[in-house]
């Protein structure tokens, strides 16, 4: 017994170092690119990191900020970058239309947090009365998607339109201007400069259908590698449970490493404007980050009927998959954490 109790003891220490090493071949390196810099609104994939549920789940995440001078668009379909945050699905559809090989595999605002802002008492209160203001402040990329939507269905007049540089001084300066706005930034940005709460005029309320903060990877990545496009999506869908319900100090300390203007008032803020975009609708019975053929194509037929695509240009339907949503992940830790 006693000449056999080293070998014994090797052999212990042996499986044990076997388990570890498989544990750590087993993680699947993925990188996420972002669409700005890091932020609130990112916040369920940063908890995520932060919290383990990741690795968890199998997936060691590198999270690449994106920012104004930082394009992650052709990362993508170059092999770069596994996951893409985008804002909306006319990207995914433009690719479509391209043949730019791409596929959204998770949508995780329910509803499109672009908005238009007005100061108060100036009589623009509800959407249709956009079309009365003086002055439109748009950026480029407004002007070619959602204002064509506007037109059609709004009235609203291109010599309304004004550029938008991205700065809150040519809208505290002028009253009846109206501007675009993100629902997280702008209209907190005017109540903390200007010191009142502007008018939000909510796109997504207005009927414009799109979602939001969608997720693409490659086409081949989801025919090769399944599981580990199921594995991020549903430790996303916890991370972002996790960050709108429970402790995110974790998540929000790297956030705010990353992108030093982020503060703890604005992060507050935050939230519960999240919450409005991301846990509602489907996302309330079938799990955050979920999607409808129905949704897709009452936006694809509002997209069309602005001029923004003909019939013909593509089958929209292969902008997208339901494969990895709508399974219900991280309804049981809602449950739990959530006091609604």
């Amino acid at each position: 017994m006693k000449t056999n109790a080293p070998f014994s003891a090797r052999c212990l220490l042996a499986a044990v170092l076997a388990t570890t090493t498989f544990a750590a071949i087993a993680q699947d390196k993925v990188v996420l690119a972002t669409n700005w810099r890091a932020q609130p609104g990112h916040g369920g994939f940063y908890q995520a990191l932060a919290d383990g549920t990741y690795k968890k789940y199998g997936l060691d995440v590198d999270i690449q900020q994106g920012g104004p001078q930082v394009n992650n668009r052709p990362m993508l379909p170059a092999g770069k970058v596994d996951f893409l945050m985008t804002g909306n699905m006319l990207m995914a559809f433009d690719n479509i239309k391209q043949k730019v090989p791409t596929v959204v595999v998770a949508a995780y605002f329910q509803r499109d947090p672009q908005a238009i802002i007005a100061h108060p008492g100036q009589g623009i209160d509800k959407f249709a009365d956009i079309a009365k203001a003086k002055t439109v402040l748009l950026a480029k990329d407004g002007q070619i998607s959602y204002w064509q939507w506007m037109k059609k269905a709004y009235g609203v007049r291109d010599e309304q339109v004004r550029p938008y540089n991205y700065s809150l001084s040519q809208f505290l300066a002028d009253k009846q201007a109206v501007q675009q706005a993100y629902a997280t930034s702008e209209p907190l940005a005017v109540e903390k400069q200007a010191g009142f709460k502007p008018v939000v005029l909510s796109l997504a309320d207005a009927g414009w259908s799109t979602y939001g903060m969608v997720i693409e990877t490659r086409q081949d990545l989801v025919k090769s590698k399944p599981d580990v496009v199921r594995r991020f999506v549903e430790a996303t869908n916890i991370g972002w449970v996790n960050y709108l319900y429970g402790d995110h100090k974790a998540a929000d300390d790297i956030i705010k490493k990353t992108n030093p203007d982020i503060t703890d008032e604005y992060i507050e803020k935050s939230i519960p404007i999240l919450r409005a975009h991301i846990d509602v609708g489907d996302a309330k019975t079938q799990g955050i980050g979920a999607m409808s053929d129905a949704r897709m194509k009452d936006f694809y037929d509002k997209a069309v009927e602005a001029g923004l695509y003909k019939p013909t240009d593509f089958d929209y339907r292969q902008a997208y998959t339901l494969q990895f949503v709508n399974k219900g992940a991280g309804l049981d830790l809602r449950k739990s954490l959530a006091k609604d």
